[in-house]
């Protein structure tokens, strides 16, 4: 008796076969990752501008000289990370650009969701260190760590628990899923 990966037919790799309920070819499903990953890209890239922004307007702000070392070094490292999150979503379009129409476009959706998870992560710090800095401005540095904390715990709820949580639940009979 011979075993079939789900992925593979080993009579014709393009030949549409059910993957997750879907009647796809393999060069169908790679372009709906994709499409799937540009879509989270675009969204991913307005919440890193939109945050680079912000970050880039507070040395005009008349407080921003009240800011001490550690504040000063924080904000240049935010303003660092801002800056790596732009240049990956950039390097998923680019990398797309160069290499769309190669043939290999399982190398260029492997690349996208390698640079998405650099994002998320980019994203998450920069989320952490933003609420670290506005609380020590506005409050403390005590209530600041503890607020970066909150911060932290809660996107790796929501980034890496929840999930891990929803693949290893049971599917429901009748769901249907993507």
């Amino acid at each position: 008796m011979s075993h079939r990966s789900r992925d593979t037919d080993p009579v014709d790799e393009d030949a549409p076969r059910q993957v997750d309920g879907r009647n796809e070819t393999r060069e169908e499903r790679l372009d709906r990752l994709w499409d799937d990953l540009l879509q989270e890209l675009r969204v991913m890239q307005t919440g890193a501008q939109l945050t680079a922004g912000f970050l880039l307007t507070l040395p005009f702000q008349q407080r921003f000289s009240d800011l001490d070392d550690a504040q000063r070094g924080l904000f240049l490292s935010l303003v660092v990370l801002a800056l790596l999150t732009t240049a990956l979503i950039m390097t998923a379009i680019r990398v797309h650009q160069r290499l769309s129409g190669r043939h290999i476009k399982e190398r260029v959706v492997a690349t996208g969701r390698t640079l998405m998870s650099g994002v998320l992560a980019t994203l998450s710090l920069l989320i952490v260190g933003i609420s670290i800095l506005m609380f020590d401005m506005v409050v403390d540095r005590a209530i600041a760590v503890v607020a970066g904390a909150v911060a932290g715990v809660l996107l790796a709820a929501l980034l890496l628990v929840l999930p891990r949580a929803l693949l290893s639940a049971p599917r429901r009979i009748g769901s249907g899923g993507s």
